[in-house]
């Protein structure tokens, strides 16, 4: 009985790698980006790429295991949720409105230590804001402020 458990669990799991996903990539980067857009410091960049681009862009970088349903199906979902709230690939397309708000929610999350989530973390530590990363970052955002 508990072989047909586990050869009925096998199939299922091999199944599921079949239900494709959409992956967030995309070929070059938009001219759109808040990166191509602003021009920021080198640091600022690399701590956006490293930190937030993952989720809150159009081009993500999967591992391996970001591929295994049913974890990439959870992976997909957060960045969809992600670029829905923020998306840095779509920037020069932001009201001026909308840009302060994203920015000043952009400090908020950093005061708040929310971003990157803890379970991103878990998996890419290199991705942890230091909280002199979290200072030079709100300098930069309150000079860019319209």
């Amino acid at each position: 009985m508990k072989r047909k458990i586990l050869i009925g669990l096998a199939i299922v799991f091999i199944g599921i790698q079949f239900i494709p996903i959409t992956l967030n990539q995309s070929e070059k980067v938009s001219e759109n980006d808040i990166i191509v857009s602003l021009n920021p410091p080198q640091e600022i960049a690399e701590l956006l790429k490293t930190s937030c681009y993952d989720c809150h862009s159009n081009n993500s970088k999967y591992p391996w295991y970001d591929k295994i349903a049913p974890v990439s199906w959870w992976v997909a979902h957060h960045i969809d949720e992600a670029k829905e709230e923020l998306n840095f690939s779509e920037w020069v397309a932001f009201t001026s409105k909308r840009k302060n708000h994203k920015l000043e929610e952009m400090i908020e999350v950093l005061d708040e230590g929310e971003m990157p989530l803890s379970s991103y973390l878990i998996m890419h530590g290199d991705a942890k804001v230091s909280t002199e990363q979290a200072e030079q970052l709100k300098n930069w955002i309150n000079t860019i402020k319209e």
